[in-house]
């Protein structure tokens, strides 16, 4: 029995004076909690003693082959075969080998449930579009997957989306999962370069494609792209087309000169080209006792390939391992989340980001899955977000800092013209969640939720900051390290440090870890991306702070971080401020070298019917002078009408870094709107 263990690093104990929390949670809910009957049924096995968040934490990263085997157990992970060893090498990073010896399927983890109960529910800005029960679903991907399996897609093989966010992506990466295959995937607002950039990587075998999307009101046709697009994937066998703004009559027709060189003929479509109701198999070929099956493969055999954002070159393939993405996600979603059955669980996401990875995944809980796919603020219905929750009854409503900030701006009031009784959570990531988005979300949104800002990556497909549904929510902070995950913060000598900003680091291995990069066979791109700055710690790339309480707060991007004067300052701390005035809607801040030292620039973007006067200019200065330091005031305010950002909606400070210097942008196919970095070019206000 282990009581309240101590672990080197920091402290997380409570300073002497704490701020008030702008939330707690009821004793009912913290007694009804995922969280406290986990941590009764450590007790009963005799594993930990653990009475809160805080000594749950201490015990998982000093047990780490106690704490996973544990949330194996608890969320009940379907195996063929338990391991043999929790953990080879933990001194390993990278190297370190989890559940060696186990074998299972990541797609029977999420088709566990075959009943009426509702699995996904789909809408676009039109409003609702489909559902489907878990019966229906398992039957939809069975059918899918005895076509790959007709192809011969087998393990190892990659099948590639270049889908909106719509149930057919979530049908065609379970089929392909079922079978062992790598499935891999882009939004189609990815341009053509941007998607060969990905694709042109790792060859896929087969590619499921829609004809495009809507974004606003406005249709936004896709299929030229994807024709340009499979005319450089000579590894493709067939194309399966998802008609969304076509008849499937009309897509038909427009497919005809759509061919492939030497592939499959399926469906009556020549050139292995075909729709994607021809893809699928016939109801009589599927065995009514078992229509799935499902290969049993390793814990780090290849589940997802993901994709850095690419701004400084070719983006980087991850390779994601289905037994550690599986693990991380059912910690994620049912302790730290408190995700059950009867949730319905929404984020809003692209098939591009991993966001939707994450999400997908609370199949495996038998929640409801909501998806949407369109504008999240579309011209003529703003609060259709709000309008999804009501209407479907919403428990968790996942979304970004911009979202909220923006929703402010916009003037929605949701508490006030929608019933949002069910809402339970609100997550934001993609961004520093402002500390008056917060206020926003208690005054405006609702007022008993728990507000969790979480922080991760694409790297490790899942979260470093979590939310904790026992513990309380302080303003403009991530509530807690995840369990599991040593991370610490460090100064440039790799001491720890807390209430002092620094690089946000993992101290030790940890089972989402990539299994490897692609095409990296001696490892080296992936040391070099992780490893080389702390040997053999990983460094995450943020600048944060760990607060005596055990939360975060996060600055920004280290690699963007200013530094007039030799000061380090993160981006955050001023967008914080800047996006506080009613005038801004957005905001993008640089350094630029100038005489020897570095001087910091700011963008704004604004409202309709402002402008950038001196008096708004000193106006911002005042509130940055006032709400933060002397020295996060910027050298020149410039106004912009629009502000490049990555295809998963991240500000790209890099790339503005580079044109306001002259230098080359390696990859604009890597941003949604690469036309903006126009606006920053040769700017005459930035040389003097």
């Amino acid at each position: 029995m282990v009581d309240n263990p101590n672990t080197s690093g920091p402290s997380a104990g409570p300073p002497a004076s704490e701020p008030e929390p702008v939330w707690r949670p009821s004793p009912e809910r913290v007694a009804a909690s995922n969280l406290v009957d986990f941590m009764a049924c450590l007790e009963r096995q005799g594993l930990a003693r653990v009475g809160d968040y805080d000594a749950l934490y201490q015990w998982s990263v000093a047990e780490p082959e106690s704490f996973w085997p544990a949330v194996w157990d608890y969320c009940q992970v379907v195996a063929s075969h338990r391991w043999e060893r929790v953990l080879d090498d933990p001194a390993k990073m990278p190297g370190a080998r989890w559940f060696d010896g186990a074998r299972l399927s990541f797609a029977e983890n999420l088709l566990r449930f075959d009943d009426d109960h509702p699995a996904l529910v789909s809408w676009t800005e039109a409003g609702p579009q489909r559902r489907l029960t878990y019966r229906e679903l398992r039957r939809e991907v069975a059918r899918v997957a005895v076509s790959l399996a007709a192809l011969g897609v087998e393990p190892g093989d990659r099948v590639a989306g270049f889908l909106p966010n719509l149930p057919e992506a979530i049908i065609a990466m379970l089929a392909a999962s079922s079978l062992g295959a790598v499935w891999s995937s882009c939004s189609p607002d990815f341009g053509i370069d941007g998607v060969l950039d990905r694709f042109g990587q790792i060859e896929p075998k087969v590619l499921f494609a829609a004809d495009g999307y809507v974004w606003s009101g406005k249709e936004i046709d896709v299929l030229p792209r994807v024709r340009a697009v499979v005319e450089k994937l000579p590894s493709l066998v067939v194309v399966v087309m998802v008609p969304h703004l076509r008849e499937s009559s009309d897509l038909a027709s427009d497919l005809e000169s759509l061919s492939l060189e030497g592939s499959s003929s399926l469906g009556g479509s020549s050139g292995g080209v075909c729709l994607y109701q021809d893809f699928l198999a016939d109801e009589a070929a599927l065995d009514d006792q078992n229509p799935l099956s499902f290969a049993q493969l390793p814990f780090d055999h290849p589940l997802y390939i993901l994709y850095s954002s690419g701004t400084t070159g070719l983006p980087k393939c991850m390779v994601h391992g289905a037994g550690g993405t599986l693990l991380q996600h059912l910690k994620e979603l049912v302790l730290h989340t408190d995700l059950r059955r009867e949730d319905k669980i929404f984020y809003y996401t692209t098939c591009g980001w991993m966001m939707w990875n994450w999400l997908v995944s609370s199949l495996a809980v038998g929640a409801t899955v909501l998806l949407y796919d369109g504008s999240p603020l579309p011209a003529e219905r703003k609060a259709i977000l709000f309008d999804l929750a009501q209407e479907e009854g919403m428990t968790v409503f996942g979304t970004s800092a911009k979202f909220l900030a923006l929703a402010e701006k916009e003037g929605l009031k949701p508490s006030e013209t929608h019933d949002l009784g069910p809402l339970r959570t609100i997550l934001s990531t993609g961004s520093p969640l402002a500390p008056e988005s917060y206020d926003y979300v208690y005054r405006e949104v609702a007022p008993d939720v728990c507000l969790a800002s979480i922080s991760g990556g694409t790297d490790l497909v899942s979260c470093f900051a979590l939310g904790n549904p026992t513990g309380p929510v302080y303003r403009g902070e991530l509530q807690v390290r995840g369990l599991g995950m040593a991370v610490q913060v460090f100064d440039p000598d790799g001491e720890p440090l807390v209430g002092e900003k620094g690089e946000l680091v993992c101290t030790q291995a940890f089972p989402s870890m990539p299994v490897a990069f692609w095409n990296d066979p001696d490892g080296e791109r992936y040391r070099s991306a992780y490893f080389d700055f702390y040997p053999g710690i990983w460094r995450h790339g943020d600048w944060v702070e760990l607060t005596p309480r055990g939360g975060l707060i996060i600055y920004g991007r280290s690699d963007a971080t200013l530094n007039p004067g030799g000061v380090r300052i993160g981006t955050a701390e001023i967008y914080r401020q800047v996006e506080a005035l009613d005038e801004v809607l957005e905001s993008l801040v640089v350094g630029q070298r100038w005489q020897g030292d570095v001087r910091i620039v700011l963008f704004v973007r604004l409202r309709p019917g402002h402008e950038l006067d001196d008096e708004l200019r000193e106006r911002i200065r005042r509130h940055i002078r006032a709400n933060a330091t002397p020295r996060h005031v910027p050298a020149k305010i410039l106004a912009v009408a629009d502000i490049p950002r990555t295809i998963s909606g991240k500000i790209s400070e890099l790339a503005v870094r580079n044109v306001i210097h002259g230098e080359p942008v390696k990859n604009t196919d890597a941003l949604a709107n690469p036309q903006a970095l126009e606006l920053f070019r040769d700017l005459p206000e930035l040389k003097d």
